[in-house]
């Protein structure tokens, strides 16, 4: 008994210490971001947390639209949809044009979850236009994908787990076409050590701080053409994937 006592005093002595780092980490520099309590700002600089309070957006779409609008997003939300079993949402939105969001989508109707919209809004204002500009010296005009719903198990097998995207969870990035017209695409542009590759690899690294789970070519061949980016939901401390 003394011993278990001993332990479970250690433990919360230990989580004790490591909230008391975290909020002096925090404070001393100005970034509630980097609190797991506080409240998602998607106009704040991406933080310790930032990842897995928009994954945990998922289950929560009203608290999803509010920071969508707190942060200037237009966007227009798209009816819900059920399509047999593992597939539907109830949660998409579609980006319109206007706001806070410069970057287009070709083709131009995407539509995602919330949480992985929110995802793209951060991504493009903390990842994606500051490389660029540190990289070409010039912005991001327009991103190609291959889409976002589809109602499939992963990678179309009979009997596997329901893809992200059977619930518009996920989204599939091939290319960037920056401002003077130059197109950066994964799967010309991924080998090598040139500019290109350098911002490839800039942008999905930087993904990787805000989606539960990015895939990209060193992954495997079926991601040769694309990043996937999902906000799966595993829980407050569910495992990341980053590859």
């Amino acid at each position: 008994m003394t011993t278990l006592r001993t332990t479970v005093g250690a433990i919360i002595i230990a989580a004790l210490l490591l909230t008391l780092t975290l909020l002096v980490y925090a404070m001393l520099r100005n970034r509630p971001q980097d609190l797991p309590w506080t409240k998602l700002d998607l106009s704040q600089p991406v933080g310790m947390f930032t990842g897995r309070k928009l994954t945990g957006l998922t289950d929560d779409f009203p608290a999803c639209r509010a920071a969508l609008d707190k942060a200037g997003i237009r966007y227009a939300a798209l009816p819900a949809r059920t399509e047999g079993e593992g597939c539907g949402y109830t949660d998409a939105v579609r980006f319109t044009k206007g706001g806070a969001r410069r970057i287009g989508f070709a083709p131009a109707d995407l539509g995602v979850s919330c949480p992985v919209a929110a995802g793209l809004a951060v991504w493009e204002w903390e990842v994606v236009q500051p490389a660029a500009q540190r990289i070409f010296g010039q912005r991001v005009a327009e991103i190609e994908h291959f889409g976002s719903y589809n109602c499939r198990r992963m990678y179309n097998r009979e009997g596997a787990s329901w893809s992200e995207h059977a619930t518009a969870d996920a989204v599939d990035i091939a290319a960037f076409r920056l401002a003077d017209g130059t197109r950066i695409t994964l799967i010309g542009d991924w080998v090598g050590e040139g500019k290109k590759a350098q911002f490839l690899r800039a942008v999905r690294d930087g993904g990787c701080d805000l989606f539960a789970t990015v895939l990209s070519p060193d992954y495997n061949e079926a991601h040769r053409d694309h990043f996937h980016f999902d906000q799966a939901e595993r829980g407050a401390m569910g495992w990341r994937a980053c590859r």
